[in-house]
């Protein structure tokens, strides 16, 4: 008798634990669809997306017991939810400090996401020279029986960015020591010179737009002659071209 109670529980739990993970995998489902839709809008009627890619990731129970135990927090799914906000977490990586922005902006106009909190890596860079833009976004998740609202970290960087920070999370992956201060500086040092390709690049971008909206303005029609839609290249006839010159 005692074995089956112990074993209905565990069941009970394998349930409960299974439910809580599946809440996080739905929200980042949910705003991996969001990104894909603005991405996607972006390149079909501007040319130009500020997304280039994501990548998504849920701590394992594992890790998030670690994280539990480091707080000497009460081990429930209750209290997990409330005290660990990144187990859900999302990158967006943009060509330029400017898409960074644009959105971050686009995500907060959504009616059914909420901003928790924000926190800007790039205006202030942490010590060590890292930049990013932080979101903390409460997703609503639709389950068959009910409504779950999860939170979602969404980090949005440069390329530069991403580049500097997964370098320096392989570096002292695991380093459980002091940082020597010599290369702390080298860091902050790199750091600073991924900025400052950051805005070279955005003023490099803004002057050749400039150049191309300049030869457009001699021939506005030129842009209308193709379309692209579900990846393929449409041309329209100079017939139709001429209609709309009319």
């Amino acid at each position: 008798m005692h074995t089956d109670y112990q074993l209905e529980k565990l069941k009970q739990l394998k349930y409960e634990l299974t439910r809580f993970m599946m809440i996080y995998k739905f929200a980042l489902a949910e705003m991996e669809t969001k990104i894909d839709i603005l991405k996607e809008e972006f390149q079909l009627l501007h040319d130009y997306s500020p997304i280039e890619h994501t990548k998504s990731r849920i701590k394992s129970p594992e890790s998030i017991m670690k994280k539990m135990l480091r707080k000497n927090s009460e081990l429930s799914l209750a209290q997990i939810k409330s005290s660990i906000k990144d187990i859900a977490g999302l990158r967006i990586t943009c060509s330029f400090i400017s898409d960074i922005y644009q959105v971050s902006a686009m995500l907060q106009k959504q009616d059914d996401l909420k901003v928790l909190e924000v926190k800007d890596y790039i205006k202030k860079p942490k010590p060590n020279g890292y930049q990013s833009l932080h979101l903390l976004i409460e997703v609503p998740v639709f389950m068959s029986d009910c409504q779950e609202h999860v939170c979602v970290e969404v980090q949005i960087r440069t390329i530069a960015m991403d580049f500097w920070a997964s370098l320096e999370h392989k570096i002292f992956y695991k380093y459980s020591q002091a940082v020597p201060e010599h290369l702390t500086r080298e860091l902050k040092n790199a750091a600073d010179k991924a900025y400052e390709l950051d805005l070279q690049m955005e003023r490099l971008h803004r002057e050749i737009k400039e150049i191309k909206d300049s030869q457009e303005d001699e021939d506005p029609f030129s842009e209308l002659r193709d379309m692209i839609l579900n990846n393929q290249q449409f041309s329209l006839p100079d017939n139709f071209v001429k209609l709309l010159k009319e």
